[in-house]
């Protein structure tokens, strides 16, 4: 799912210019002569980015050649001379040719055109990746006992397509100056940049005598935005590390076919077109495209070493009719260095995306987002300390990352352009601009949820301003917060909320405060007087300030009258020890009664005694881990980026009777975990199970309900065929299976394809038992069972990547109940539908 900060400031740049720019036509002039002689070279055929037809072939030892798309490379061939490429691009370039003797390639037969084989065994570009396939190789970090390297990454963003029609638009009024930093184009339009991020990486890793990592942030440096680091690592979040002997490569969280892939042939033509020498080393050149151009998969080159058989590089474009939302099109450009028959190091990555909003006509403004990496200084079975692998507190401060000019000038491999210079000029007086703070402002107000009134104050969240549930009827809520800064080591929140039907004030407030940013130590408290709805969520969340949907569901199927009323007071402290890994324990006192006490019955048994309050005592004590998950922002709160991380929780709770006039001891366990996975070029499948134990007898209130959705929106991980407690279990799990195609299926159909939509499978299913005492201690002991008789599941699919161009945000599912159908009330078929932001 595309995260909300890239949303956030997703919608910043497309709205303030009007979204997207597409690839800006440029032009490339220069000389050619021999490397040997000085001599003028004529005939030369030259050759734009991977286009297997020449641009030119030259009359003369001067060239220009233009095309319509961004020139990132240039070959230059002759006969009888080495071909030859350039990747950076500039004008006047001094192109020496080598004079070198064709060479015979065994058992090999060159094609210039592109011939049909009744088989792939008589394609010669199949023997050759079968030896590929035969020694394949892995990453060489992982062959020593130690390593280090340093990285260097760039990321630029630049709004292209720029023409004057559209700089004299209102929405620049004043802000015309940032045209000045632009530059023309032979088209007649302007290519603006709008974002530069540089980073460098300190990399460590030991392999023995055990296995530890550490990539380390030493300087960094924005255009900008400097304090924003949620732009900067959202933009970082857009790009994966590939490695293209994987069978699947992922993009955005999506799965594409690798052209290395051992299953390769089955997705991609191959043709073998020539040998070329790269590096000084001899070189297969070997084109690929997809069979079918509407699959996830890339067209372009591989380049395989003659004798070893290793990949040297290869380029990786995506087809016309990429079906990913809000993206035109994706180029990447790696390069390998073979230490020895086994392994490979990376030497250079560059991914060029651009991003399109609303449409993805090659005439619509986009935003060409790239990012170049280069890895150098690689060290290895050098002694490494201990001390390095540890996280230290200086890490974490901002100016750490801190370096002067000429820092930048001695550790960038390549000196910036005139245009990526200027981009930090030009940011830097954009800030200042009242017009530029104030768009920014609407504009974070939106994605954020919260409006900032003075400094330090925000008001919100706005989407949850207006509810509306039976007991409360229409309902109104004000809320606030403590915002100075992203990285805040403390936060207060508070909200005050009123209805109209009962006539009754409700508020929450909440206050956390973080000592120590390495392992995050907090500690925190609030409490709370509300109306919510409770048994929507096994593994619950355990802030003071969270609410749930189902309390305030505008449009629902069927009557909600099972409302608690809920009186609450909790503290917590929680710290990572490790990375990713968090221990948190959480004392809370409430009391929970019915909001509804006509249709709602919460009252039980308590030493014979008939009782309608429950007051409950207890200690939470929660280990969490996230291994893989990124994160921006190092105070209190902090923004989780989308990936492939899994969640795994496991939770034991313990009440604590007589404590503050707690009624009940008992003891729950509960364990739940959540992965997103790539299935190759099928799509992404999402796994939730979850499970738990109430070891003691507790009323109505304290169980754990199978979590059932009424609304008609779609909320993860809950039943939408279920009513509200209608199956509860001391013993329970649960399973949710929900697998996206990704238009794998759809894609076959004439016709429907065209609307590119995709489909989602999904089975849920539940599983539980209820004692005789759990049910004998509510008053309502007959309404209540388990799903024991056999495991309750629900099925269905989805319809999703609904709307236009590039704004397809849309799903529908239709859901089937299996079983239980003799129950009352229940429903067999339904429809859900809602918004989610996938790519």
């Amino acid at each position: 799912m595309m995260s909300t900060q890239i949303y956030k400031y997703f919608l910043f740049i497309s709205s303030l210019f009007t979204t997207g720019f597409f690839f800006a036509q440029t032009s490339v002039t220069g000389k050619i002569s021999d490397a040997k002689t000085n001599k003028d070279l004529t005939g030369v055929s030259i050759f734009i980015n991977d286009k297997t037809a020449a641009a030119l072939t030259t009359t003369s030892s001067q060239f220009t050649v233009s095309s319509d798309t961004v020139i990132y490379k240039i070959r230059f061939e002759r006969k009888n001379y080495a071909s030859f490429e350039v990747t950076a691009i500039e004008n006047n370039l001094q192109i020496k040719l080598s004079p070198e003797k064709e060479s015979a390639i065994a058992e090999v037969v060159i094609q210039n055109t592109k011939p049909k084989y009744k088989n792939k065994k008589e394609n010669p570009a199949y023997a050759i990746m079968q030896e590929v396939w035969k020694r394949k190789r892995n990453n060489g970090l992982e062959k020593f006992d130690s390593y280090s390297y340093k990285e260097y990454e760039k990321i630029q963003f630049d709004a292209n397509n720029i023409d004057s029609a559209f700089m004299s638009r209102k929405v620049f009024n004043k802000l015309d100056f940032i045209f000045d930093y632009a530059d023309s184009t032979a088209n007649g339009t302007m290519a603006l940049p709008v974002f530069l991020n540089e980073s460098i990486y300190e990399n460590y890793g030991l392999n023995k005598p055990s296995k530890k990592t550490k990539k380390l942030l030493t300087a960094q440096k924005t255009s900008g935005f400097q304090d924003n680091q949620v732009v900067a690592i959202t933009a970082k979040n857009l790009y994966r590390d590939i490695n293209i002997y994987d069978n699947t490569l992922n993009y955005f969280d999506i799965g594409f076919q690798s052209p290395v892939s051992t299953d390769g042939f089955s997705t991609y033509d191959y043709q073998l077109s020539d040998t070329i020498s790269i590096s000084g080393n001899r070189a297969y050149r070997i084109r690929y495209e997809p069979r079918r151009k509407d699959v996830l998969a890339f067209q372009g080159y591989l380049y395989i070493d003659t004798e070893t058989y290793a990949v040297l590089g290869a380029t990786l474009r995506s087809t016309s009719k990429i079906s990913v939302n809000f993206i035109n099109s994706i180029y990447t450009e790696l390069e390998y260095s073979n230490p020895d028959d086994e392994t490979f190091l990376p030497k250079k990555l560059v991914t060029q995306i651009e991003l399109t909003p609303f449409s993805k006509k090659k005439n619509s403004k986009s935003l060409l987002a790239k990012r170049s990496v280069n890895y150098s200084d690689y060290q290895f079975n050098q002694p490494l300390a201990d001390e390095i692998f540890v996280r230290k507190e200086e890490e974490y401060d901002a100016k750490f990352v801190e370096k002067n000019d000429e820092f930048w000038t001695a550790a960038r491999p390549d000196s910036l352009s005139k245009q990526e210079k200027g981009v930090y000029e030009m940011l830097e007086k954009l800030q200042q601009t009242p017009k530029f703070n104030r768009i920014v402002k609407l504009y974070e107000t939106l994605a954020s949820r919260y409006y900032n009134v003075t400094k330090g104050i925000d008001l919100g969240p706005i989407t949850s301003i207006y509810g509306k549930n039976e007991v409360e009827g229409d309902r109104i809520r004000i809320g606030a917060r403590t915002y100075f800064t992203q990285n805040d080591p403390w936060r207060l929140e508070f909200y005050n909320a009123y209805g109209f039907k009962d006539q009754q004030f409700k508020y929450g407030v909440e206050g956390r405060y973080m000592f120590n940013r390495v392992n995050r130590f907090m500690i925190g408290g609030g409490t709370k007087r509300d109306i919510t709805q409770l048994g929507v969520q096994l593994t619950t969340e355990d802030g003071i300030l969270s609410r749930s949907f189902a309390s305030s569901t505008v449009f629902a199927r069927g009557e909600n009258a099972s409302l608690s009323s809920v009186i609450q007071t909790s503290f917590f402290t929680s710290v990572e020890p490790w990375k990713n890994f968090q221990v948190r324990v959480d004392g809370t006192v409430q009391s929970i009664k019915s909001a509804n006490p006509e249709d709602f019955n919460l009252m039980y048994y308590r030493n014979g005694d008939l009782r309608k309050t429950v007051n409950d005592s207890r200690v939470t004590i929660s280990l969490i881990a996230r291994p893989g998950a990124k994160f921006s922002q190092t105070g209190v709160d902090r923004y989780e980026h989308s990936t492939l991380a899994p969640t795994i929780v496991l939770k034991y709770t313990r009440g604590i009777e007589g404590l503050f006039n707690a009624d009940f001891n008992y003891n729950k366990l509960q364990f739940m975990f959540y992965k997103p996975m790539l299935l190759g070029s099928w799509g992404k499948t999402f796994l939730n199970f979850e499970a738990g134990k109430n070891f003691d007898t507790v009323p109505l209130a304290l169980q754990n309900i199978i979590p059932a959705n009424q609304s008609y929106g779609l909320v993860p991980n809950t039943f939408a065929q279920l009513n509200y407690y209608e199956f509860v279990a001391d013993t329970y799990s649960t399973l949710h299976i929900e697998h996206h195609f990704n238009g794998k299926i759809l894609s076959f159909i004439p016709l429907i394809k065209k609307l590119k939509l995709r489909e989602v499978a999904f089975i849920r299913g539940a599983y539980g038992t209820l004692s005789d005492a759990s049910k004998n201690i509510n008053v309502d002991n007959l309404k209540y069972s388990a799903p024991d008789q056999q495991i309750y599941y629900e099925y269905g699919f989805g319809i999703e990547n609904i709307g236009f161009g590039n704004i397809r945000i849309i799903r529908v599912d239709f859901n089937w109940r299996g079983n239980y159908l003799d129950r009352p009330d229940a429903s067999r078929f339904g429809i859900k539908a809602g918004f989610q932001f996938y790519f």
